[in-house]
């Protein structure tokens, strides 16, 4: 069957905002991409994986998929930047679920934790049952990995990081990166901007929130060391993804070029 030239651009025309439409509300937030870097560490081979922004409202079945997908990567231990709940009234179920990772789970706490009075004594204790601990203004060495984490949940820092170990900030704001210098680490861990939830190709994220400056997703050289800013698991104020797939990520330190993708 022939179809003139006009015909299909006035297809085209018709089928593109929904084929948009559907995948920013249907298809994005549900769709958690798996990204892999090898990082160059001063230690031997080291597999963790590195999720935020979880803003769980009570889709059990999505975050206990993520939860298996964190599994699947079988990581030696995960680095959380923050927001697990918006609501206190989902904290109980988001950490049941979070109990499920099979390895501990490193994490600080972000502006929504704060905002919904979440109850850090609970959280810590969810997080040592997996053999980890919530990182707020501590840090902790991990021996056998030869890995010091460091987490802050205000600047300015107070804790160093120790030349002797491969060093991982985990700071659930981009922006503190600029503000820790002269500190410095291997590798800063940052979510919080959410990707922009929104992008469009060539230009990037359409909003931002605060504290996020001109780090709103991916890869960044910055003076206080390579930071890397997570797009998240969860989505705030609406439910829309739009070239900004929800993203758990999968970090190997070993001794290696860095960052091979």
């Amino acid at each position: 069957m022939n179809v003139s030239r006009r015909k299909l651009l006035r297809l085209l025309l018709y089928v593109t905002p929904v084929g948009c439409a559907a995948d920013t509300f249907l298809v994005e937030p549900e769709w958690v991409r798996v990204t892999r870097h090898r990082l160059r560490g001063k230690g031997s081979k080291v597999r963790f994986v590195h999720f935020t922004d979880l803003h769980f409202k009570g889709d059990t079945s999505y975050l206990k998929n993520v939860v298996r997908k964190i599994n699947a990567l079988s990581p030696e231990f995960a680095c959380f930047t923050g927001d697990i709940v918006e609501n206190n009234s989902y904290l109980e179920s988001a950490l049941e679920i979070l109990g499920g990772i099979k390895c501990p789970i490193y994490g600080v706490p972000g502006n929504h934790d704060h905002w919904s009075h979440s109850n850090f004594s609970t959280i810590q204790s969810a997080f040592e049952k997996t053999g980890g601990t919530w990182l707020v203004n501590r840090d902790i060495v991990l021996e056998k990995q030869g890995i010091h984490i460091v987490g802050i949940d205000d600047v300015p820092m107070t804790m160093a990081s120790r030349p002797e170990h491969t060093s991982l900030l985990l700071a659930h704001y981009p922006i503190w990166a600029e503000q820790i210098v002269p500190h410095r680490f291997d590798l800063i861990l940052s979510g919080h901007s959410h990707g922009g939830q929104v992008r469009l190709p060539l230009i990037g994220a359409l909003i931002v929130p605060f504290n996020v400056g001109r780090y709103e997703l991916g890869l960044y050289e910055t003076s206080a060391g390579k930071l890397y800013v997570n797009a998240g698991i969860g989505t705030f104020y609406l439910d829309v993804r739009f070239f900004c797939r929800l993203r758990s990520r999968c970090l190997i330190h070993e001794k290696m070029p860095p960052y091979e993708m």
